[in-house]
């Protein structure tokens, strides 16, 4: 009988401590999927403000499955960084903040670099976050961020991916 148990007894306090670990800070408990992390771009992203110009470290989402993931289950984000979303063609793109804990600023920009539109994200929302218009690249920055850096509609962004498609050659 003791034989018979002493398995069933081991199996069962594995499966207890599995559950009681912790999860990794990039996952998340609900869906069990992880954040995507790319890795920085070698280039800082550059806004020039009427205040001077204004630069972040940024990850580059510039396919389907990148765009689609974004931020989501991301747990914080450093003030200096963003992630920059790259489309294959000029259009109206809209977004939503689903799985998305960070609240963010979304930053609508045209294929020529110039700022279209900022629009708020509210964590976990799926209400649609609409460019109202044609744009190439929406830069994705922690809320706050583009007011405190004087970031404006009619503003330039320069980045090498955004100069490839703003002047091509």
């Amino acid at each position: 009988m003791h034989l018979i148990l002493r398995p069933a007894l081991a199996l069962v306090l594995l499966a207890i401590s599995a559950l009681l670990a912790p999860l990794p800070e990039t996952a998340t408990a609900q869906t069990g999927q992880r954040a995507l992390t790319l890795p920085v771009h070698a280039s800082a992203l550059v806004v020039e403000t009427s205040g001077g110009p204004r630069s972040f470290a940024v990850e580059i989402a510039d396919t389907s499955e990148k765009r689609s993931r974004g931020l989501m289950f991301r747990q914080s984000m450093p003030a200096d960084r963003g992630m920059l979303f790259v489309f294959e063609e000029t259009r109206p793109v809209g977004f939503w903040m689903q799985n998305t804990s960070l609240p963010l600023d979304l930053v609508f920009i045209a294929e020529d670099g110039t700022v279209r539109g900022i629009r708020q994200g509210t964590p976990f929302s799926t209400d649609l976050i609409s460019s109202r218009g044609a744009v190439r690249f929406v830069l994705e920055l922690n809320e706050g961020i583009a007011q405190k850096t004087g970031i404006a509609v009619g503003d330039r962004v320069r980045h090498p991916v955004i100069d490839r498609v703003a002047r091509p050659g």
